[in-house]
């Protein structure tokens, strides 16, 4: 989704995945909160900002794409990767939220 695409309805969410509507309404407070999504009154609900700040074809796509296979051919494997980017995300950036 991109900034000023609409959301459906809580209802139609409900309705399409048989969540419960509490549930549901509970994550679009969250987005809400989070500032990812804007709520205007008798129009629905819209994307503010995307969580994807870099695209893919960002430079920086490719350098961890490459830093990807370079893990792989290392013989790391997909948890222990996730893992050490995971650490260096916490210490590169102590004290943000994140969804």
């Amino acid at each position: 989704l991109e900034p000023g695409d609409k959301l459906p309805t809580a209802r139609e969410v409900v309705e399409a995945t048989a969540i419960n509507p509490n549930t549901v309404l509970k994550a679009y407070r969250e987005l809400e909160r989070e500032g990812l999504v804007e709520a205007k009154r008798g129009l629905g609900t819209f994307i503010r900002k995307s969580l994807g700040g870099a695209p893919a074809e960002s430079p920086l796509h490719a350098e961890l794409a490459d830093w990807a296979r370079r893990a792989r051919e290392a013989g790391m494997e997909r948890d222990d990767a996730t893992a050490l980017f995971s650490a260096v995300l916490e210490e590169h950036f102590k004290g943000e939220e994140h969804v």
